[in-house]
């Protein structure tokens, strides 16, 4: 991969974080950058604009092309090569197909809902009633 991308996830969810952690230490993607959307709101609060909701998926910027949700995950999975961790790999594995990855998808955001209910946290870190500068 010789392109820049930017992986942005949501940090407050488990299972996000621990794909992207597992990402950034147990993947060889090269030119490759991990971010938790929640901290950095001004850049989430333009995505959310152009119609990319973190509520909605994970975003992947590829240089200038904008990928989200499950094309997101899909494409990060048809990138990795050689996991170096067996989970990862099982991850590459499910999500390689994008049948496969659009039809578990709704599952994913379900368990990220109902992880961040139960840790107390709002699901939409940015909507349209809220202005972050």
């Amino acid at each position: 991969m010789s392109d820049k991308s930017l992986f942005i996830y949501d940090g407050e969810c488990p299972f996000c974080n621990h794909f992207a952690q597992l990402l950034e230490l147990k993947c060889s993607l090269s030119n490759f950058e991990i971010s938790d959307g929640r901290e950095n709101l001004a850049l989430l609060t333009k995505l959310y604009n152009q119609g990319y909701d973190l509520n909605k998926g994970a975003i992947l910027i590829n240089n200038e092309n904008i990928m989200h949700g499950a094309d997101a995950i899909s494409w990060i999975c048809s990138e990795i090569k050689e996991p170096s961790d067996s989970l990862l790999e099982l991850l590459r594995i499910l999500f390689i197909s994008n049948k496969r990855t659009n039809f578990l998808f709704p599952f994913l955001l379900w368990g990220r809902r109902l992880s961040l209910t139960l840790k107390g946290k709002v699901w939409q870190p940015v909507s349209e009633n809220i202005q972050y500068y």
